[in-house]
């Protein structure tokens, strides 16, 4: 395999879960009698990932001893700054890897194979610098919206609170799952500014930063919604079991 085309799969986990009102790290809550985050390392597994870091930070040290896997590299967020944030972290760790890299999330546990497959499929024939997965929804009321430009180029990503009434017509939203060419990555995070009400980095940001580079930022539509769920309550855990088993998984 020639180094272009090796992946690596960054996972972000260092979030608390105060919505799932339990005192245990949200990755580690039980699916299917194991832990969530298993489930997103089980993924990156199977796409092939040459490496796997994962990025945390709440009950670092419990993560650890309950996903013991030589095989992970992890690092630790210490201040939840965001999600460039947490991606700069993994800098370190990545700076000799030529590839592409994945971003996945360690409460998106019902992504298949077959998606990140299509993803890094259609991110390698567009030769994009980056690819959002994306999902098109009936409400997509509190999300991020798309906005495309020529050729279904992604111009930038819009918060709901910050999109314009056009905008919120917009039906496709962003998932919070990319990959990207590792040498753009990096330089792109680096680049991320935290000038705004929450103080944080997003790593959305890095969608405008390609486009102001003259670089290409593109989508891959996953087609099941229910697949890029985030689980943040009790309830949805409870949902998202229902969905692994209707799968039989």
């Amino acid at each position: 395999m020639k180094a272009e085309d090796s992946i690596a799969t960054i996972i972000l986990a260092a979030g608390k879960g105060t919505r799932m009102k339990s005192p245990l790290a949200k990755v580690l809550h039980p699916l299917l009698g194991k832990p969530m985050l298993m489930f997103t390392v089980e993924r990156a597994r199977e796409i092939g990932s040459s490496r796997i870091v994962v990025v945390i930070g709440h009950q670092a040290d419990l993560i650890r001893d309950t996903v013991r896997d030589p095989s992970l590299t992890y690092v630790v967020q210490e201040r939840q700054l965001g999600t460039g944030h947490a991606v700069l972290m993994t800098e370190p760790s990545l700076r000799d890897f030529r590839g592409t890299i994945l971003i996945l999330c360690g409460d998106v546990p019902l992504l298949r194979k077959y998606t990140l497959d299509k993803l890094m499929e259609e991110h390698s024939s567009s030769r994009a610098d980056l690819t959002v997965l994306t999902v098109v929804l009936d409400n997509p009321s509190g999300y991020g919206r798309i906005v495309r430009g020529e050729g279904g180029i992604i111009r930038k990503i819009v918060e709901d609170k910050d999109s314009s009434a056009d905008e919120k017509k917009i039906r496709e939203i962003n998932t919070g799952i990319y990959c990207a060419r590792s040498g753009f990555l990096y330089e792109a995070v680096a680049q991320i500014r935290n000038e705004n009400a929450q103080g944080e980095y997003y790593l959305t940001d890095i969608v405008g930063i390609a486009g102001r580079s003259g670089l290409r930022a593109c989508a891959s539509v996953a087609e099941d919604f229910r697949e890029v769920l985030g689980i943040n309550t009790v309830e949805e855990l409870s949902a998202a079991e229902a969905i692994l088993r209707d799968r039989g998984e």
